[in-house]
């Protein structure tokens, strides 16, 4: 039973539609195309576009977006909508122009085009039901009107003011007067507001073809890039549904969409666990300690394997398999912290994520993301569009299978998921750039195995083991902490929140829709 003495809200209820997003004014506007009798695919085009203008330093139109779509009747669909490197780019290219370890945030060679649009417009134009003039109304509104800053929005803004100052012309749009606005602030972005007037008229061409292609294509080769318009004319049918992978976890289904997604790590994370037992009577720091330990064991192999999926072929199979996996739960010691090895021995961050079930049971899992905060920081002047950073994430690395090439997708650290299981659908997701599959595995195991709601799974302290540092959030008691440090954990106190997430359950046996939203974020989870 809820605690109603307690800061903490309940889990939302509503019988037949419902939209959570990370942004108050994106879950209003969601809301209204399902007020409308929209499709889950208006209602969550309609709330990314609002908040690719009200929260410009998470997510925009200059980034990528992955999808899972669950029809009310039918198995649920992927959509790939991340961009790919310029047909020029490879690593002697890259080398060739003074590029050596790792591709900086703010390097124009951390651009590849943008995917987010293009997934758009293919997921409306398959799905919608709504003109997309009436779905980006309110976000048209808000870029050339105005919008108020929130509060988790200014706090974030604000730690990224000295970055964005550095490029001039995204200074000039996010740091009015020289400063981050504050919370309350009003703030506008004009230009966005005429690309999402083209996109309604074009589509997708409407971005990526035509004097905006031509402007950012432009852009970025000023500032060193290799992009052409023929790479971003080559973008505009660039989204392609591709089949979601899946993983059994205690009985239930759970879809993510395969590489070059980490949504495998997810899995792999989840088919450890699955081999201990994490119920409430396991302590704490057994708990945390578990999901370190099958944390570092993914990711090892999600940094040493994952890339384009063109450069991993039958990787799900294998790291899924039952060799594999009990292979690397074996290696789990309960009483010490370990080093991440592969399983073979082969020699050798920004985002918003939003869901909706609509009125008539599609339930729809969607992410979008600019990588770190402010992307790229390098916002051509042109268009208003600010670019993503998502190729930082290339290896500069030879025979590498996230080795940055031709028209090659990254590994991405976004991810959307959905869970089913008898006659119930749950699209979930966790921002957090690296986090998010650990992140995914911590809340599908606070619902499952310790029988939470959906708001307390995503209100409890968070842990992540990254890096070679064990990030724990205040919440975590001291004495617990002190375990973990006991058995070789190197403790960090995170220094802001870890992530954030939304959820929707969908039963259909008990006709009601559950959903839920974190309160690290500004956002909520709103229903009728």
């Amino acid at each position: 039973m809820h605690d109603f003495f307690s800061t903490a809200r309940p889990t939302t209820l509503a019988r037949d539609a419902m939209i959570a997003t990370s942004h108050p004014l994106a879950t209003a506007a969601g809301l209204e195309m399902l007020a409308a009798g929209g499709h889950a695919v208006d209602a969550a085009i309609a709330a990314v576009a609002v908040q690719s203008v009200v929260d410009p330093l998470m997510t925009g139109m200059g980034g990528d977006c992955f999808a899972i779509l669950a029809p009310r009747d039918g198995a649920p669909v992927a959509l790939n909508g991340s961009g790919r490197a310029p047909a020029a780019a490879s690593v002697a290219a890259l080398k060739a122009a003074g590029l050596e370890g790792e591709i900086p945030q703010t390097s124009p060679h951390a651009v590849t085009v943008p995917g987010a649009v293009s997934a758009w417009c293919r997921l409306h134009g398959d799905y919608g039901l709504l003109p997309l003039a009436r779905v980006f109304a309110r976000a048209i509104s808000y870029a050339e009107d105005g919008f108020p800053v929130t509060p988790r929005v200014a706090q974030d803004w604000a730690g990224a003011a000295k970055l964005i100052g550095a490029d001039p012309h995204a200074a000039a749009v996010f740091l009015p007067g020289g400063v981050a606005p504050v919370a309350g602030q009003r703030m506008s972005q004009p230009l966005l507001g005429a690309r999402l007037r083209e996109i309604a008229q074009k589509g997708a061409a409407g971005f990526y073809e035509g004097e905006t292609g031509a402007s950012m294509a432009a852009h970025l080769r000023s500032l060193g890039g290799l992009h052409t318009e023929a790479d971003f004319a080559e973008a505009t049918a660039g989204a392609e549904y591709v089949a979601p992978i899946s993983a059994s976890y205690r009985g239930r289904e759970v879809f993510e969409c395969p590489p070059n997604g980490q949504g495998l790590a997810a899995l792999l994370i989840l088919r450890i666990l699955e081999g201990f037992d994490l119920g409430p009577d396991v302590s704490l720091a057994d708990r945390i300690h578990l999901h370190a330990e099958a944390t570092k064991l993914a990711y090892h192999h999600r940094d040493a394997l994952l890339g384009d999926p063109a450069s991993c072929p039958g990787l799900t199979e294998t790291l899924l398999s039952e060799e594999v996996v009990s292979a690397l739960r074996a290696r789990i010691d309960m009483s010490r912290a370990g080093a991440p090895a592969l399983w073979d021995e082969p020699e050798h961050r920004d985002t918003i994520y939003l869901c909706v079930v609509d009125g008539q049971g599609n339930a729809l899992s969607f992410i979008n993301s600019i990588f770190h905060g402010f992307g790229s920081t390098r916002l051509d002047p042109g268009t208003g569009v600010l670019f993503h950073s998502r190729g930082a994430s290339f290896r500069l690395e030879e025979g590498h299978p996230n080795a940055i090439g031709p028209r090659k997708r990254p590994m991405h650290t976004i991810i959307p998921g959905l869970l089913r299981v008898a006659g119930a659908v749950m699209p979930f997701g966790v921002m957090g750039g690296h986090y998010q599959a650990a992140g995914h595995a911590a809340f599908l195991s606070g619902v499952i195995d310790l029988g939470m709601d959906l708001q307390p799974a995503m209100d409890a302290p968070r842990h992540f083991a990254f890096g070679g540092v064990l990030e724990v959030e205040p919440g975590v008691p001291e004495e617990v902490r002190a375990e973990l440090a006991a058995r070789g954990h190197e403790i960090r106190i995170a220094s802001a929140p870890i992530g954030g997430s939304q959820a929707i359950f969908a039963d259909a046996a008990a006709g009601s829709l559950r959903g839920g939203s974190d309160p690290r974020k500004d956002g909520s989870a709103l229903g009728f």
